[in-house]
């Protein structure tokens, strides 16, 4: 509900094509039994993102045993067709690619804000026996804010910090600012920056700070 209430709209789905007025919203995650494959490259600043499969029901009784749909059975165009044909105008027309919000489910209940991404590419993969959608997301040098608040954290860097170390700074700092023991507006904060050489994949390196402090604390050294 805190994830909901950030960007003002309720998500009922992992894609959302144009949900934020000029802007689309998309959940991701990276969890062992995810139920798709998506994947971080160029340490974290590419994402390649998998569509999603039919609903469950009478005309799709094994979503993962036939192609992801570019169309619902109306012939409207899906959340997949509709991403896919947002990448065809961007492509073809010249129009500036898709602006993508993306959040990431770490565990059950806790969300991460990892950003604004543009949408570049999507290309149909059958090497699974069907096909399936891949769209190609490249996060945006310069991000809006978003505001936060507990269980939704941001990522305070322009790399995402791999799934597996926010997973394991949340359950060391137990969910809190390490400073104040806050668990509102809560950023995932490089001790040493990445900037300056701090790695984004070594949990030692990753705290857990609130607005409050990060702000105090920007690019210092502690």
């Amino acid at each position: 509900m805190e994830m909901c209430s950030a960007i003002g709209v309720n998500l009922q789905r992992g894609m959302n094509f144009r949900l934020c007025g000029a802007e689309s919203v998309i959940l991701m995650s990276r969890r062992e039994g995810a139920p798709y494959d998506d994947q971080v490259e160029e340490d974290g600043r590419t994402l390649i993102y998998e569509g999603h499969d039919c609903s469950k029901g009478r005309n799709c009784r094994d979503p993962k045993a036939i192609d992801q749909p570019e169309h619902n059975p109306s012939g409207s165009l899906s959340q997949n067709g509709l991403f896919a044909e947002a990448v065809r105008r961007f492509k073809e027309t010249g129009e500036l690619p898709e602006r993508v919000r993306v959040f990431e489910k770490i565990r059950d209940g806790i969300w991460v804000y990892n950003g604004v991404f543009e949408l570049l590419n999507s290309k149909s993969d059958y090497s699974t026996g069907r096909r399936v959608f891949k769209f190609t997301l490249r996060l945006l040098d310069t991000n809006p804010p978003i505001a936060t608040g507990q269980p939704l954290i941001r990522v305070e860097d322009d790399r995402i910090i791999p799934s597996w170390v926010k997973l394991a700074v949340w359950k060391r700092d137990q969910g809190q600012c390490v400073k104040c023991g806050s668990n509102s507006s809560l950023h995932f904060d490089h001790i040493i920056p990445y900037s300056k050489g701090g790695s984004s994949k070594d949990p030692e390196n990753v705290q857990i700070l609130c607005g409050r402090h990060n702000l105090a604390k920007r690019d210092k050294i502690e």
